[in-house]
């Protein structure tokens, strides 16, 4: 939702649970009562009217009538059974009580509250339902904070407790009565999670909801109809959402354990589930939910692999005549991101991943036209053994699946994505940058209509919302792999936040070493290309290593004022910086991204090694030397993923290896390494055809374990 702008719109009623004012013990959680009382102390600041519905009285009464009765009895009286305490009791008792703490909370804040007790019956009264909006009205306008609650103590009902009968039956209830008695424009109930979920929030399966919509809801979530104390619970607030909604009252059902959620709603914030009644309307596509986008995916995904290998290229080859068709328009709407992101005053790094350059579209479908005439990957054979006689097993490549794939700034790695888990026979669920909006909507659009009917635009399907990654992440029931591409804050965080397998790198931290023996005119063109050819790739060179013998010859020196010219900023590492007379580097461990970088000193080799080992991230690396023997000790000793000799770290690239594309760059250990085309998209299952084997205790089998792969 928006930001509420207070001149226009007021929130009347904000109901605060039981559960949350209320500790495991039952005694009051002071601070929870003490954030709540800062936040409409916040929103009367800013012009908001604010009517409190808590909850609370009954549990302060019977804690006080607890410790009564525990100091008026004897030790005899102690070893009967303790009757109940009447419940009508504690909320007399607990009503004075709680009162006092809200009035003390807020006095310190310099909020003025007031009291309102109310019963089912009152309400059936009209002139009591006049001279309560009166009342009300004339409380807002002096600022004063009403605070309402059912006064439990002379309630009618035969069980306040308990039942669910009457014009209101709880404070959820209450709330939502109040909410339209008195206009509100807005009514938040606040309970011990932070929303509705589909299922038990503890259930990893459960996703939040943010918007409820009852055509599509009802009847699809379960819940616990009590909540932890009290009577409301999940189902309760649920019943009276959908009610207040209804009328024409928006109302958003949230955590009150956060110490800013009303604040946050108040700013647009996507917290919590949304009840409106015109959800059905304008409820975006993604809020259907994630879990079924990943199932869409994963339906589509074997709607693909059933498909022969000619019309998986045929849809590949297609999907390349669509991107060269509508190039102009896809260009538009790039520029349109780039001017945004422009203006809104993005890093020229960013920028320039962002930007499709002239002919990146017509490259972008060769490289899909290169995917389409690839050998098969899927299906093939990798091992073939005869376990016994007329018993064979074959190891076979099959698609991981379903890839959530996060990317930054680049809208053409979404198309590359694409056609890799096209041609993978992988659903793929995209989610990029807010900066290439655009970019990737139009790209997005252009793929899927290539796409059969018989498969389905589920295959690839594109996440709106940054809000929807955390439901995502969840769903390692049915998302097989996620690959962030990004900084090194995103890839971490994704990490931190499922428990899918994550396929990345989190830095780029590539260095080339200039030997002794180099030749320095090899040299000069290696390390410029590497620095200068595109500086915001992950595979730019970040640091240059010189060995301490080319200090002070004409071949470092015009090497650094080539890379000067060329408008890199140089930096030194410490010894760099007393012998070449350069400004010292903030650390070794830092990615430029851009036309900067570090150039320290190294005595040999071997510590060359040493510091890649220490400061590098396994991405890239490259020495350039003639000495043979030097050059076999880095490439054997140096553990990243590519280690180049006498070559530009820009050629770590799915492309330019040969692989069609790149889904990304991986530096883990596990599965795949490098760049990530096809085959890291694969995984291998078994096949075993027999004719009637059985195991019976290994009795009857006599095993060979013969290899037949070459056959």
């Amino acid at each position: 939702m928006e930001s509420v702008d207070s001149a226009r719109v007021f929130v009347k009623d904000v109901k605060r649970g039981t559960a949350v004012v209320s500790r495991a013990d039952g005694r009051l959680a002071l601070g929870r009562l003490g954030a709540l009382c800062e936040q409409i102390q916040e929103l009367n600041s800013q012009g908001y009217e604010v009517i409190l519905v808590t909850s609370g009285a009954v549990g302060v009464g019977r804690q006080r009538l607890r410790y009564r009765r525990l100091i008026n009895s004897s030790f005899a009286d102690l070893q009967k059974p303790q009757l109940e305490l009447d419940g009508k009791a504690c909320a007399a008792v607990g009503q004075n009580g709680l009162m006092a703490v809200y009035d003390i909370l807020f006095s310190q804040l310099d909020v003025t509250s007031a009291q309102l007790l109310v019963t089912d019956n009152d309400f059936r009264d009209p002139d009591f339902r006049s001279q309560l909006t009166e009342t009300v009205e004339s409380l807002l306008s002096l600022k004063v904070v009403p605070i309402f609650n059912e006064n439990d103590a002379v309630s009618t009902r035969k069980a306040p407790y308990e039942d669910s009968s009457g014009i209101f039956w709880d404070n959820d209830s209450l709330a939502a009565l109040l909410a339209l008695e008195l206009n509100a424009d807005l009514l938040v109930l606040l309970s011990d999670v932070d929303g509705l979920y589909s299922g038990p929030p503890s259930d990893p399966h459960s996703r939040l909801i943010h918007t409820y919509v009852k055509e599509r809801h009802e009847g699809l979530i379960t819940f616990g109809d009590k909540s932890r104390v009290g009577r409301g619970g999940m189902t309760a607030k649920v019943k009276a959402a959908v009610y207040a909604a209804h009328a024409g009252v928006p109302v958003i059902i949230t955590s009150g354990f956060l110490g800013d959620s009303i604040l946050k709603v108040l700013q647009g914030n996507n917290i919590g589930t949304l009840f409106h009644r015109d959800a059905n309307e304008w409820v975006p596509l993604t809020e259907v939910g994630a879990r079924e986008m990943a199932v869409a995916a994963r339906e589509s995904s074997r709607r693909l692999q059933a498909m022969s290998s000619e019309e998986r290229s045929k849809v590949l080859l297609n999907i390349a005549d669509a991107l060269e068709a509508s190039e102009k328009l896809i260009i538009a709407e790039n520029e349109a991101d780039v001017a945004e992101a422009q203006q809104a005053g993005y890093e020229k790094s960013l920028i320039s991943r962002l930007a499709l350059k002239p002919g990146k579209v017509s490259s972008l479908a060769n490289s899909i036209r290169m995917l389409a005439n690839m050998e098969e990957p899927t299906g093939q054979v990798l091992k073939r053994t005869e376990l016994s006689q007329g018993f064979i097993l074959e190891k076979m490549s099959t698609p991981l699946g379903v890839l959530l794939i996060i990317f930054e700034s680049r809208p053409d790695a979404l198309v590359q994505i694409a056609s890799l888990a096209i041609r993978s026979g992988n659903g793929l669920l995209l989610k990029g940058g807010k900066e290439a909006k655009r970019s990737n909507a139009i790209l997005h659009k252009v793929i899927t209509s290539s796409i059969p009917e018989n498969v389905g635009e589920g295959l690839i399907g594109l996440v709106a919302s940054r809000e929807d990654i955390p439901e995502l992440l969840k769903l390692d029931d049915v998302i097989d792999l996620v690959i962030p591409r990004g900084s090194n804050k995103l890839v971490s965080q994704i990490k931190a936040s499922t428990k899918i397998p994550v396929l990345g790198h989190s830095d780029g931290i590539c260095h080339v070493y200039v030997d002794k023996s180099a030749d320095m005119v090899k040299a000069k063109q290696i390390v410029l290309d590497s620095k200068t050819d595109y500086p915001a790739a992950c595979n730019a060179m970040e640091t240059l290593l010189v060995h301490k013998e080319l200090v002070n010859t004409v071949g470092l020196n015009e090497l650094i004022v080539e890379l000067q010219i060329k408008g890199v900023t140089i930096f030194g590492g410490p010894r760099a910086c007393s012998m070449l007379n350069l400004p010292e580097a903030s650390s070794f461990h830092h990615e430029y991204s851009s036309l900067a970088c570090t150039i320290e000193v190294v005595d040999d080799v071997y510590a060359v090694i040493d510091h890649i080992h220490q400061y590098g991230s396994g991405h890239t690396d490259c020495i350039i030397t003639d000495d043979q023997d030097i050059a076999e000790i880095f490439l054997h000793q140096v553990d990243s993923a590519a280690v180049f000799h006498n070559a530009s770290t820009r050629f770590c690239d799915g492309f330019r290896f040969g692989l069609g594309a790149e889904v990304g760059i991986s530096t883990s250990r596990i599965h795949a390494r490098g760049p990530v085309g096809v085959e890291g998209l694969l995984t291998t299952r078994w096949i075993a055809r027999g004719s009637g084997q059985v195991v019976d205790g290994d009795h009857g089998v006599v095993y060979t374990h013969k290899s037949l792969t070459q056959d």
